[in-house]
C-alpha cells in the first residue's frame, strides 16, 4: 500500500503564482512590461560588481554593515533603523510573517502591487481589499473604516503599482493621525524617485508616528533589478524583529557593494530619472491628445483602465508591434517609460487603435 505523500498547507496548495513581466530575447522588442530602468548600469555599479565578484566563494556580510552605515547616514536615521533584504518584497514577507498570526487582517488597496495577497496568505493572514477610487487613487477614507480588531497592518503604495497614482501630504499625515497605534503603516515607496523633487520625506514622520515603516528599493530609479536590495526604515524594535527573521546572507556581496556603489553617484541617478519624468509627462499628454484616458503618474509608467476585452485587444496589438507591456485580467494595461525611441512606437500604437479606447 502507497504511502500519503507529504501535502503542501492548504494556504500554499490555493496561491496564486506571482505572474513577472513578460520577456523577449530579441534585440526589436521594447520591454515595458516590468518597470525597469532602460539605462545601462551606472559605470561605479559595474566596477563595484567586478571587483566583489572574485569574492563569490566566500558568504556576504550577513547584516549589509557597509551598506547599512551609508544608507542610515544618507537619510539620517540610525542604523538599528534598517532592515535590508532581497528587493522590498523580500523585506515585505518578512514585515507580514512577523507580525501576523493566522486569521489576522492586511489591508491593501485594488488593484495594487499584485504580491500583496499572496504575501499575505502566505502567512495565513486574511487580505482586505479596498476598491481604488473612480481617478485610481487609494481611498484613504474607505481604507479606515475597513480597520477592525484583527488588523494587524495596512499597506499603502504610493505611487501606486499599476495605476502610478500617489498619496499626498496632507491625506497622509491626517490617515496617519487616525490609525490606531497598534496598526501598522507600511509606506511601500519602490517608485519614489519619480515623484515631485519637492515632495514630503516619509522618513520625517518616523518618529512622530511609531507605527509608520517605510519600503524602499534599488531596483527602479538605480538599476539594480537584477540583483534585488531592498530595505525598511522603521522603528528601532520593528527594524531588529526584521532582521532576526531574514533569510540568512540574503543579499548578495555583489549586491551590497553595488547598492553602495549607486549611492556614490546620486547626482547621475537624479539626472536619469528627471529624464524619464520628462518622457512620462510627454507620452502621458500625447496619449490623452489621442483621446485615451490616462490618470496622472508619480511613477516609471503609465496606466491605461480597460475591460477585459479593450485589455486583451490592446495587448495583442502591443505584441504585434513588438513591444511588451503588461496586462492585467479585468483591470487594463500598464506601460513602462522608457527611452524616447521605444515611447514613440508606443503612442505609434494607441494613434493606430482608437476603437480600443473604452
Amino acid at each position: 500500500m502507497s504511502q500519503p505523500l507529504p501535502q503542501l498547507r492548504p494556504a500554499v496548495a490555493a496561491l496564486p503564482s506571482y505572474i513577472a513581466g513578460r520577456r523577449s530575447s530579441s534585440d526589436n522588442t521594447a520591454p515595458l512590461a516590468s518597470n525597469e530602468s532602460h539605462f545601462a548600469p551606472l559605470p561605479a555599479v559595474l566596477a563595484a560588481i567586478t571587483q566583489t565578484g572574485n569574492r563569490a566563494n566566500r558568504y556576504p556580510d550577513m547584516f549589509s554593515s557597509e551598506l547599512t552605515q551609508r544608507v542610515a547616514e544618507w537619510l539620517g536615521v540610525g542604523p538599528d533603523q534598517l532592515a535590508f533584504g532581497p528587493g522590498s518584497v523580500g523585506v515585505l514577507a518578512q514585515l507580514i510573517g512577523a507580525l501576523c498570526d493566522p486569521g489576522d487582517e492586511v489591508i491593501f488597496a485594488w488593484r495594487s502591487f499584485e504580491a500583496y495577497p499572496i504575501l499575505t496568505n502566505l502567512a495565513g493572514a486574511v487580505p482586505v481589499t479596498v476598491p481604488l477610487t473612480a481617478d485610481e487613487r487609494h481611498d484613504l477614507p474607505a481604507m479606515l473604516a475597513a480597520i477592525g480588531d484583527r488588523t494587524k497592518v495596512v499597506l499603502l503604495c504610493s505611487p501606486n503599482n499599476p495605476t502610478g497614482t500617489s498619496i499626498g501630504e496632507a491625506e497622509l499625515i491626517d490617515f496617519l493621525n487616525q490609525v490606531p497605534a497598534g496598526v501598522l503603516v507600511v509606506l511601500d515607496e519602490a517608485y519614489r524617485e519619480f515623484g515631485p523633487a519637492d515632495a514630503l520625506n516619509p522618513v520625517t514622520l518616523l518618529s512622530r508616528y511609531p507605527n509608520l515603516c517605510l519600503l524602499r528599493t534599488f531596483s527602479k530609479a538605480y538599476g539594480l533589478a537584477g540583483l534585488r536590495v531592498g530595505y525598511a526604515v522603521a522603528q528601532p524594535e520593528l527594524a531588529d524583529g526584521l532582521r532576526k527573521t531574514q533569510v540568512p546572507f540574503s543579499v548578495s556581496a555583489v549586491a551590497e557593494a553595488a547598492a553602495v556603489a549607486a549611492l556614490s553617484s546620486l547626482d547621475e541617478v537624479a539626472r536619469r530619472s528627471a529624464e524619464v519624468v520628462a518622457e512620462r509627462e510627454r507620452v502621458i499628454a500625447a496619449a490623452r491628445e489621442l483621446g485615451w484616458t490616462v490618470p496622472d503618474s508619480a511613477a516609471n509608467f503609465f496606466w491605461l483602465r480597460a475591460d477585459d476585452a479593450h485589455r486583451t485587444a490592446l495587448v495583442e496589438a502591443f505584441d504585434a508591434a513588438e513591444i511588451l507591456v503588461r496586462g492585467y485580467p479585468v483591470d487594463g494595461v500598464r506601460i513602462t517609460i522608457a527611452d524616447p525611441a521605444s515611447n514613440d512606437r508606443v503612442l505609434a500604437v494607441l494613434a493606430a487603435h482608437p476603437e480600443l479606447r473604452p
